[in-house]
């Protein structure tokens, strides 16, 4: 019997919530013909259904749901398409090339999103949920720094408000057994208002990886050795999700949400390890097997209340959000050495992580001196449980001897209390402001049960950033921002008992590490050439006690990974995104960043170590439409060289192509494969005085799947525009309110 299977829990389409405490706060209407200088500002909300994402004074945002492969895409591979925005096999995120990336739900964290369970949570959710990704490279004060602080990648969630019902249903099937199936609708009728959906993927990348190893020893020699890995596994998932929605009257509005999603964590590995011989140690060749089995499940409910005041965009909301994600997982490890003098071995590892969540938010806006503020207050707490149990076994007579070495139990309790407040004011037609301040209380209680170990920390952080608009002509605008932010270290960071890897690799955390202070610089023009939506940025991004991996040989080729705080580091570069009809038949969307980074570490010999790197990457995707029935769509992605702890990540690129046959006005054929010239790989390379190391991953990327979708209620029309979009939308690059009129409807 298959397992149940996980998703996009989070990805729950929260219909109810009319905007997210992501929306930014409403702006001054310009002055209307006819009105006086004495006539008090008015502040408009305009919210037109169907309307394509727009730029905002303090994010971009990027219309993800009508690229043709959503329906049988991940939300990894929607992130994939996102400029700046690249998301490896492993569901690693990284954004400007860095991996302090904080991933958000309709404005709020969640559980699944969280430490090592954010990669398999993003492989796992159906990117035909999404309706839009917004992009905070620097974040304002409404926003938090709790799943890693940094710049935030927030999901909005599709959701209907039209009256009557509507749903969608797709199947897809893919190569070696692979599928995935969902369905989702949504029926409202008066006040009430429910939608929400079902799920299921099976689905995953095998992978090999070859690591080749250099390292000295005490008498100065280098020693070699070398690692090959195979490792198999197709994983099921699944999950349900729904949201109601009830208006009490013309002002007050309620909701509630909850979702379910579960997740297999089978695979079987084959590692073939060969440590050198060194003159206190001979040369040792051996495999080791392994048996992994183990299953996910994440959960989630959340409630609301909108209240609208007497006062034009007076708006108070109150939502509470609780999700949790347990992990679960045996491994069995069987070790056979060539050599008949060296005896096999066997062992077991039980892991149980688990991560809490309970989020309590308010925010309160209204207009005030002709512009509009917002105030709110938040109250959190994220609790992280990791116990690990690990025994060897007798090959001889099978029984069990736990390794304490080898277990640990640990559990870290963060609570979060902040309070912050903003002010958004037109200063005339051509220039709009917005300045906030937030102020965030972290209390952590770290517990370290097996080595007896409490430890508590309190720290006060402020917050402050900024946000001007300029408008240069009806088609162009520049935009200035600044923001500073913090990256608090996670359980698995401050954890400082060794947890066994391999073999060959250990990690363990760091208590005594501090958060790491982030400031942002951004500047954006953006405007219509040659007909196109063209957009340039150049930044530049402070760390402040960088958290960075450093890496120690210990005895018999064992390597420990674990965290620091660096000297420090800094990166700046320029982004482009050009979007728009090339030919009738024709549309392309293209993106692109020149990045130079820079970080001062101390290497393994204690000595101030500064490295540099240059990198190129960027993203093709072009659309033909054939007829109004066909559609193909390419898309080649590039992600260049990333300075990474000790080394760097080697630059890799894939090529994607999708073909979507319109059947019937509901029913459509998609064919898609991924990565089609297998060139998807990840290599890191590490070069210091005691250690030389190239790790080489590659996946069986080339993936084909075939699916159907078919549209239920709602109106029964051609075919619609599946253009995705990688810039402001028309009627001016600035958005409702900033650098460009408001949208017309």
């Amino acid at each position: 019997m298959q397992k149940i299977l996980l998703s996009a829990c989070l990805a729950s389409p929260l219909a109810a919530l009319a905007q997210s405490s992501a929306t930014p706060a409403p702006v001054p209407a310009r002055p209307v013909a006819g009105k006086t200088a004495d006539t008090p500002a008015v502040i408009q909300s305009v919210n037109v259904a169907g309307e394509r994402p727009t730029n905002r004074i303090d994010r971009q945002v990027y219309d993800v749901k009508s690229d043709i492969s959503t329906s049988n895409s991940s939300a990894a591979d929607a992130l994939n398409n996102v400029p700046s925005v690249a998301v490896d096999p492993d569901g690693t995120v990284t954004l400007r090339g860095s991996t302090n990336v904080q991933i958000l739900v309709d404005g709020k964290p969640s559980a699944m999103l969280q430490g090592e369970n954010r990669g398999a949570t993003l492989n796992a959710m159906q990117a035909d949920d999404i309706e839009s990704v917004e992009v905070l490279n620097n974040p304002g004060a409404q926003f938090g720094n709790e799943g890693g602080g940094g710049p935030i990648l927030n999901l909005v969630m599709r959701r209907n408000r039209k009256a009557g019902g509507f749903a969608n249903l797709n199947a897809n099937a893919g190569v070696q057994g692979r599928y995935n199936s969902a369905f989702s609708g949504s029926y409202n009728e008066g006040p009430w208002g429910i939608q929400g959906g079902a799920h299921i993927r099976h689905d995953g990348r095998n992978s090999t990886a070859d690591v080749s190893r250099e390292r000295l020893d005490s008498n100065g020699n280098w020693v070699h050795s070398s690692q090959q890995s195979n490792s198999a596994g197709l994983n099921d998932m699944s999950g349900v999700n729904t949201t109601i929605n009830y208006n009490l009257n013309a002002t007050d509005t309620l909701a509630a949400s909850a979702n379910y999603n579960a997740r297999s964590n089978d695979q079987h590995g084959v590692d073939h390890y060969l440590n050198g011989a060194t003159a206190l140690q001979p040369l040792t060749d051996y495999v080791r097997t392994t048996q992994r089995t183990g299953e996910a499940r994440n959960f989630g409910w959340g409630s609301r209340y909108d209240h609208k005041g007497e006062l034009p965009n007076e708006l108070l909301k109150l939502d509470l959000r609780v999700s949790a994600s347990e992990n679960e997982s045996d491994n069995q490890y069987a070790n056979t050495y060539a050599s008949a003098n060296l005896p096999n071995t066997r062992a077991s590892q039980h892991s149980n992580n688990s991560v809490r969540i309970v989020d309590f938010t308010g925010d309160y806006e209204r207009p005030l001196w002709g512009g509009s503020a917002k105030a709110g207050f938040k109250v959190a707490s994220n609790t992280s449980d990791a116990e690990t149990e690990y025994t060897d076994i007798n090959p001889a007579t099978s029984v069990v001897t736990l390794n304490p070495a080898r277990s640990n139990r640990y559990q870290l309790e963060e609570t979060v209390t902040a309070l912050y407040g903003s002010y958004q004011l037109r200063l005339n037609d051509d220039w709009g402001l917005q300045a906030g301040l937030r102020a965030e209380h972290t209390a952590l209680d770290i517990h370290q049960y097996t080595s007896n170990i409490e430890a508590t920390n309190n720290y006060l952080n402020f917050m402050p950033s900024l946000f001007a608009t300029y408008r240069l002509s009806e088609a162009s605008t520049l935009r200035f921002a600044y923001a500073r932010r913090i990256r608090r270290p996670n359980a698995n960071d401050l954890n400082p008992y060794v947890v066994y890897r391999d073999e060959f690799n250990i990690s363990s955390g760091n208590p005594l590490l501090k958060p790491t202070k982030t400031d942002s610089f951004e500047v954006g023009y953006e405007t219509r050439l040659f007909g196109l939506e063209t957009n340039l940025r150049s930044y530049y991004r402070r760390d402040t006690d960088a958290i960075v991996d450093y890496r120690t040989l210990l005895a018999n080729n064992v390597l420990l990974t674990t965290r620091r705080n660096g000297e420090g580091s800094h990166s700046s570069g320029l982004e482009f995104t050009v979007s728009g009809k090339l030919t009738p038949e024709l549309t392309l969307n293209t993106s692109g960043n020149l990045m130079r980074m820079q970080q001062s570490s101390l290497d393994d010999q204690g000595l101030l170590n500064t490295r540099t790197a240059n990198s190129l990457s960027g993203r093709v995707r072009l659309n033909y439409a054939a007829s109004a029935a066909t559609q193909v769509q390419m898309a080649l992605q590039m992600q260049g060289k990333m300075l990474s702890g000790q080394g760097y990540r080697s630059p890799n690129s894939t090529f994607n192509m999708s073909v979507r046959q319109m059947l019937t006005p509901r029913l459509s054929m998609l064919a898609t494969v991924t990565d089609l010239f297998n060139t998807n790989k990840m290599e890191t390379v590490v070069d210091s005085a005691t250690l030389r190391e190239t790790s080489t991953r590659r996946f069986d990327g080339r993936v084909f799947y075939l699916g159907l979708s078919y549209r239920f209620g709602g109106p029964n029309k051609d075919a619609e525009s599946h253009e995705p979009r990688m810039g402001p939308p028309p009627g001016g690059p600035g958005g409702p309110g900033f650098g460009g009129p408001p949208p017309q409807g």
